[in-house]
């Protein structure tokens, strides 16, 4: 199966059955089959939260049925490993569990490891190792140590299967592999044309170059990504929306790309009720007109330089892993001559407009001869209605098969490397060194409330959020805490909470600006209190500035160029210092026993 060929919307039971129906005798067929149902089934959370990897697990009982799947929903759920063994319950002994990639022990606790040791497999097949460099290899060496027989496609499994089966699972995380090595965000330029390549006609009117098929198939794109970008032409010719309506996965940022901020007053993008909008633009353009947007709630961020590589760079650092371009020809060219486009899909309609001075998908690239032209890889064709798409990576994806050096072996070698020490310790999101001191781990947390009942909130996250709220005299607003209490994840709960605050802040209880430090100081001494493996982790940052990385959070993290408050580290080191006390005060107590 080519890279570039996995569907959008698989239906994992009938690949299934499509599996067991034609079984190939070849080696390591089996393998490959639940390796490749593994990466469907992580395939169905792209999109429904805020970045985090795409986690499969199908669990092969003894007799050869499947006796339990899951998928990681969303950073904050429970584990895929750990949904799939649940499932299986008694048939997961001397199974054999299938993952798309090595789980990542980001928070500590070992659940993926754990659950698959305790549940009582036998046997673990991995399609690919974790990309992020302090996560890789970690889970293989920790299932190994606990006698489990670990194999890993390329590695300890070769064949042409095995093959098409890693080649799914590099595209299922094809962002976060990206990301990993690029330090920008996987990158994806998405056109519709006409079968002359024609963009427009010559008067710029655009309605509808493509099928109402392929249009549906966009909003899918959108809504499998973090953010859609656009640039000034687009905004002042279409007056776009840039919602994934119709396609299911959640509403991605919108993102709009302007050299001179010459744009509209009035514009669908300045709708702040559903999506936010990011304006980034030069620095010190239109001082007024960016008050003006400052106003409806658009932010707006300036460049020194603005470039399709500075701004993909700052979003990267905003923690964003995909990104897609619904841009005119100039910033597409732009954007494919500074490198920061992976993927294309091209919509071909059947149709033919004609005129010389028509815009095309892609402007100058200051090519003069076929010899220059950028060859797309692993091209696919599908038929989409009356369309034609066409769709292929511009670059391949990293290779993330040889094996990066652990901290120990990289401290043989060079003794002065310390990679993850430092006197200011920087997290962020969940899955960095660092990431369970976010307000966004998964720990659930047990508070009393009001009538001192013992309330289970699954994150800081969730609780915080939902005191926005609590105690407000109003069903919307009660509804809204219910909400918030019952999200899948701490990002879909902060998408609750930030919404509601933006449409309706008169439901914001009156005291909350007053009191959310002390909630949320509340909720992490509570979770650190809880788990004694993150109480350890805070305790070894002893001596350390702890810094909340985020560069768009001015209150609780550091900003862009530091110019944040921080009041997320400030109270984690205030915890920090409030534990180390009691360890001390604990120590000098003088012994009782005789």
């Amino acid at each position: 199966m080519a890279l570039s060929c996995l569907t959008l919307s698989a239906n994992p039971s009938s690949m299934i059955w499509k599996c067991k129906a034609s079984l190939p005798t070849s080696p390591h067929a089996l393998d490959a089959t639940y390796i490749r149902r593994a990466a469907h089934l992580a395939d169905k959370s792209a999109g429904f939260t805020s970045p985090h990897p795409n986690f499969g697990c199908v669990i092969l009982s003894p007799a050869g049925h499947v006796a339990g799947e899951g998928y990681l929903y969303a950073q904050g759920t429970a584990a895929a490993e750990v949904q799939a063994v649940d499932a299986a319950g008694e048939r997961c002994r001397g199974a054999t569990a299938y993952l798309n990639m090595e789980p990542g022990d980001c928070h500590g606790d070992h659940s993926a490891v754990s659950a698959m040791i305790q549940g009582g497999v036998k046997r673990v097949v991995i399609g690919m190792r974790h990309p992020l460099q302090h996560l890789r290899g970690n889970a293989v060496r920790a299932l190994r140590n606990q006698g489990l027989h670990v194999d890993v496609l390329g590695e300890d499994l070769t064949g042409n299967l095995v093959e098409d089966a890693q080649k799914e699972c590099l595209l299922v995380n094809a962002p976060l592999i990206c990301r990993a090595a690029s330090r920008v965000p996987f990158s994806v330029l998405k056109y519709a044309m006409t079968l002359d390549g024609k963009i427009a006609a010559s008067s710029g009117h655009a309605s509808w170059i493509s099928s109402k098929q392929s249009r549906n198939l966009v909003f899918e794109l959108r809504g499998r990504s973090d953010a859609v970008i656009v640039g000034g032409n687009t905004v002042r010719r279409d007056n776009p929306r840039l919602t994934a309506r119709h396609g299911g996965g959640h509403m991605p940022m919108r993102i709009v790309m302007t050299q001179t901020l010459d744009l509209p007053e009035e514009a669908n993008l300045w709708d702040m009720s559903e999506v936010s909008t990011i304006v980034v633009t030069q620095r010190g353009a239109r001082r007024s007109f960016q008050k003006l947007l400052a106003s409806k709630g658009v932010e707006v961020v300036e460049f020194d330089i603005l470039t399709p590589r500075e701004v993909m760079e700052y979003f990267h650092d905003r923690g964003y892993l995909s990104i897609l371009w619904e841009c005119g020809g100039t910033l597409a060219a732009s954007a494919i001559s500074s490198g920061v486009i992976h993927k294309v899909y091209a919509f071909v309609a059947p149709k033919i407009i004609g005129g010389k001075n028509a815009p095309s998908p892609v402007g100058d690239l200051g090519m003069v001869e076929m010899t220059q032209a950028l060859n797309l890889i692993d091209v696919c064709y599908d038929q989409v209605g009356p369309d034609m798409l066409i769709s292929g990576f511009l670059q391949p994806l990293p290779d993330v098969i040889p094996v990066i050096p652990s901290r120990d072996e990289t401290f043989v070698v060079d003794p002065t490397v310390s990679p993850y020490e430092s006197s200011i310790i920087f997290f962020y999101k969940t899955w960095d060194l660092y990431g369970a001191l976010s307000n966004f781990s998964p720990h659930p947390i047990q508070i009393h409330d009001e009538d001192g009942d013992c309330v289970t909130w699954l994150s800081v996250e969730h609780y915080y959020q939902a005191h926005k709220f609590v105690g407000v005299d109003d069903p919307i607003a009660q509804d809204c805490v219910e909400r918030i209490k019952s999200a899948k994840s701490p990002e879909e709960a902060a998408r609750i909470g930030r919404s509601m605050q933006k449409q309706k802040p008169d439901l914001i209880r009156s005291d909350w600006e007053n009191i959310k430090i002390d909630v949320m100081y509340k909720a992490l001494k509570c979770k650190f209190s809880i788990y004694p493996h993150l109480k350890t982790l805070l305790l070894s940052t002893a001596g350390s500035v702890l810094v909340e990385a985020s560069p768009h959070d001015l209150f609780w993290g550091g900003g862009r160029e530091g110019e944040g408050l921080n009041y997320l580290g400030r109270l984690l080191m205030k915890l920090r210092s409030e534990f180390l006390g009691e360890s001390s005060s604990s120590s000098e107590t003088p012994s009782l026993t005789v």
